[in-house]
C-alpha cells in the first residue's frame, strides 16, 4: 500500500498581524489580555531562556551535552504553550533534570563558599541562563501560574552545576566570594 505524504501543518502563516498593536495579545485560547499582564511577563521571560540556552549551544561541542542542551529548549517550548493554554497543556515534568542535576554535580568538588559568574564563555552563558530562568521562575509566581515553577526551580539548579562543570572542563579554578 502506498503511503500518503501529509501536507505540513502551519502554524504560523503570517508573522506581521497587527493584532497587537493596540497594546493586547491573544492566548492559545483565543482570549486577549494586556500585553502588560503578568502571564504575558512570564511567556517573554521563558521565551527569552529559551534564546539564552540556544546562544549557551554555540559555546558547547556536538554531543551528549548538546543534545540534553536542545532537549531543554524543547522542554521551555513546552512550559510556553502551559502558559498559553492557561495550565490546559502540562508543564514539563523534572525528573530528568533532577537526574542531569545529580550526574553533574557527583563529578564537582564540594562548595565551600559562593561562585561569582563567569569563568569561561560556555560558563558564563550557563550563568546568564541560570539568572535569566530565576527571573521567569519569578515571572510564573507572579503570574499565578505555579505548574511550571517547579520545572524552573530545577531548571535554575542545573544551570548553575552546569556552569560549574563547563568551568571545570576547561580547568578553570572558580571564582570564590570573599565575603563581607
Amino acid at each position: 500500500m502506498k503511503q500518503r505524504k501529509s501536507k505540513p501543518r502551519h502554524r504560523i502563516s503570517r508573522v506581521t498581524t497587527r493584532q497587537g498593536d493596540g497594546g493586547e495579545s491573544q492566548l492559545a485560547d483565543g482570549s486577549k489580555r494586556p500585553k502588560s499582564d503578568a502571564l504575558f511577563a512570564a511567556i517573554g521571560d521563558v521565551d527569552e531562556l529559551n534564546s539564552q540556552f540556544g546562544a549557551l549551544l554555540t559555546e558547547v561541542a556536538d554531543g551528549d551535552l548538546a543534545a540534553q542542551l536542545r532537549e531543554i529548549q524543547q522542554q521551555l517550548f513546552d512550559l510556553g504553550a502551559h502558559l498559553a493554554t492557561v495550565g490546559e497543556l502540562p508543564a514539563p515534568g523534572v525528573e530528568r533534570l533532577e537526574a542531569a542535576v545529580a550526574a553533574l554535580n557527583e563529578a564537582l568538588p564540594p562548595l565551600t563558599e559562593f561562585v561569582l559568574p563567569g569563568g569561561s564563555r560556555a560558563g558564563a552563558a550557563a550563568h546568564v541562563c541560570r539568572s535569566v530562568c530565576r527571573r521567569a521562575e519569578r515571572s510564573l509566581w507572579r503570574a499565578e501560574m505555579p505548574g511550571g515553577g517547579r520545572y524552573l526551580n530545577r531548571l535554575g539548579d542545573y544551570c548553575f552545576v552546569l556552569a560549574r562543570a563547563l568551568n571545570a572542563e576547561d580547568d578553570l579554578p572558580e571564582d570564590l566570594w570573599r565575603g563581607v
